[in-house]
């Protein structure tokens, strides 16, 4: 029986700028980072407030994905946040383009799309 979700994979297109990205940006914990000589590649482990959820890949010359929330395949990734309005401002402030926050017209929550370096759709949700 599945018990939880253990942790998102993702693949960068420059290891070093989605590093930067995930850690200062977004302010995910790195847990371990090891270079792997028989792959050329790097792999990044990531937590939020304790919480494994991420794994950061490199792999020389990974073909692009088409990426934005209608294709098919992985929609996006959601971040929980407690003020959406002061998490869309401290990222706008980083350099981050938000597109304009949405009210969810079934649930009443406020949610807000944006994009890592890669075009990976990420949302801010408001709980």
């Amino acid at each position: 029986m599945l018990s939880a979700i253990h942790h998102i994979a993702i693949i960068a297109g420059d290891y070093n700028r989605s590093k930067e990205f995930y850690t200062r940006v977004l302010g995910l914990e790195i847990v371990r980072e090891v270079y792997r000589e028989e792959r050329q590649s790097y792999k990044l482990d990531l937590s939020l407030n304790g919480q494994y959820i991420i794994e950061l890949f490199s792999f020389p010359e990974a073909p692009a994905r088409p990426s934005r929330p209608e294709a098919q395949g992985l929609r996006h990734l959601a971040f929980a946040v407690s003020d959406i309005d002061v998490e869309v401002c401290r990222l706008a402030g980083k350099g981050v383009n938000m597109e304009a926050i949405r009210t969810d017209p079934h649930t009443g929550k406020r949610f807000c799309f944006f994009s890592d370096p890669d075009g990976l759709p990420l949302e801010l949700y408001e709980i």
